[in-house]
């Protein structure tokens, strides 16, 4: 199935808007939360096709909120892409163990960002 709605966490609006603007512009349908709480209550609403979400939120933290949707019945399948800051192995190993189907670093290349994207749908 195709992805066509993607839902954006992260508590950034400077984060939120580069990915909106990036996603948009590359014929997505964008929805955002701003924290890990936001979007567990709005996923399983808009059921979105992908979650990106970003790892350090204030509240439940990306891998958190991660692990709660890949491990709940009504959402386990939508795929959720990991954004982080750090390029490190060590976040890359531990979002896929909480459930995450990919990982992209900050600032997120949109080449790469796509690319992940279509190998999902």
């Amino acid at each position: 199935m195709p992805i066509t709605k993607i839902m954006i966490v992260d508590d950034s609006a400077t984060d939120r808007f580069y990915l909106n603007e990036m996603l948009t512009r590359n014929g997505f349908i964008i929805s955002q939360a701003e924290s890990g709480e936001e979007a567990l209550e709005r996923v399983k609403t808009e059921l979105p096709d992908l979650v990106i979400m970003d790892v350090i939120m204030p509240g439940l933290n990306g891998f958190q909120t991660t692990r709660a949707l890949t491990k709940a019945p009504e959402t386990a399948h939508i795929p959720v892409i990991v954004c982080t800051g750090k390029e490190q192995l060590t976040d890359r190993v531990w979002a896929l163990r909480q459930g995450a189907r990919e990982c992209v670093i900050k600032p997120v290349v949109e080449a790469d960002l796509l690319a992940k994207i279509a190998a999902l749908g």
